[in-house]
């Protein structure tokens, strides 16, 4: 400080400035400096970025956006403390203390700051297939992310409390008594709490997967698995909030991790065309066999399989290569025209529900 004062005295004169002004005006330039400051380290870590961008790994982008902030942030606060010294040395306060201490918990804040952020961008990137080749499961990775964070935020406070004097010891021997009283009264917060962590321990299912439980009217893709809470949106678009504690007692579909999806129809042909079946049941099963679309590896059964009311009926069960809702139907379209031109080739018809009355003549009636 000291040669910055003897630097303006230089450069203004003593006269002009006098002993009043000049502590005023060192503040001034102070805050001025660090502020430009702020802004060349902001301009230098965007050049780092671009260089880092050309690299698509995880961890080069992750650390340098983590430590903007925090770094832009240090410079201002460091200026705005030296410029607070300054007034506290002009004002003859003993509140120099006070500067050492806030500082120490700028460092504190600063350093939590700079770790959460690089959790957050860590986690990002590691279910990001432009940073890696093989995407980390995003449950998984949001779960960590979760708790890294949690740890960092409760260290920090921690050491916080103990940089003010607050008893760490005794916090914790308060939170072991307190504890039990906190358990009892927030039980099913607890409970959705441990169905959170079996959740992800667990994973019957992960966050964009296809649900539905046959115990509730729960049916919808999964958008997020919070600590206490899932949300699922339904199929008409509602979101559906269900607590955690409830997967713990219900059972639960999830159609997302199916192999195949299976196509079983029956289909009934007239009583007049019979004689016909056998020839039928022979090209739909041909059919099937040289289907693109047909995982041949599953079951495969075309069968004539019972006399039914007003036709005789043949099923179709079968499996498809894909899993997917919207080109299954397509599939399943294909093949039941397919078949439909099949029983059509042998002169036969499809049967619909029909009744035969059969009418006795006169003559009858008196034979009998």
């Amino acid at each position: 400080m000291a040669a910055i004062e003897n630097w303006l005295i230089n450069l203004i004169g003593e006269k002009l400035i006098g002993g009043y002004y000049l502590w005023v005006l060192e503040i001034f330039l102070i805050i001025v400096f660090s502020f430009i400051v702020g802004y060349l380290v902001n301009k230098f870590i965007n050049i780092l970025e671009k260089h880092a961008s050309k690299s698509k790994t995880v961890w080069d982008d992750a650390i340098i956006e983590a430590s903007r902030r925090p770094a832009v942030w240090a410079i201002w606060i460091i200026g705005i403390n030296l410029a607070a010294s300054v007034a506290l040395k002009a004002a003859g306060s003993e509140l120099q203390d006070l500067i050492s201490l806030v500082n120490r918990a700028s460092i504190i804040f600063l350093c939590a700051l700079f770790l959460i952020n690089l959790i957050k961008r860590v986690e990002h990137n590691l279910t990001d297939i432009e940073y890696t080749s093989e995407p980390c499961d995003e449950t998984t990775v949001k779960a960590v992310g979760k708790l890294l964070r949690f740890s960092v935020i409760i260290t920090a406070v921690l050491i916080a409390m103990q940089l003010f004097g607050y008893s760490i010891s005794g916090l914790l021997a308060f939170g072991g008594i307190g504890g039990l009283a906190i358990g009892f009264a927030a039980k099913d917060l607890l409970a959705n709490f441990f169905g959170g962590l079996m959740l992800y321990f667990d994973q019957p299912f992960k966050v964009g997967d296809w649900v539905r439980s046959p115990d509730q009217e729960i049916e919808g893709t999964v958008e997020d698995i919070g600590w206490r809470l899932t949300r699922i949106r339904t199929f008409d678009q509602r979101p559906l909030y269900i607590p955690n504690s409830v997967f713990n007692s219900i059972s639960l579909e999830n159609p997302s991790r199916m192999l195949n999806r299976r196509i079983y129809e029956t289909i009934g042909v007239r009583y007049d065309d019979l004689s016909k079946m056998e020839a039928i049941v022979s090209d739909v099963h041909k059919m099937l066999v040289e289907h693109d679309e047909i995982d041949k590896n599953k079951t495969l059964i075309v069968n004539f399989d019972s006399f039914a009311p007003s036709s005789a009926d043949f099923f179709i069960y079968t499996f498809t290569k894909t899993t997917k809702w919207v080109k299954f139907h397509e599939i399943k379209q294909d093949i039941l025209l397919k078949v439909s031109s099949i029983i059509a080739s042998h002169s036969a018809e499809i049967a619909f529900p029909t009744s035969t009355l059969h009418m006795v003549s006169d003559s009858q009636k008196y034979d009998h």
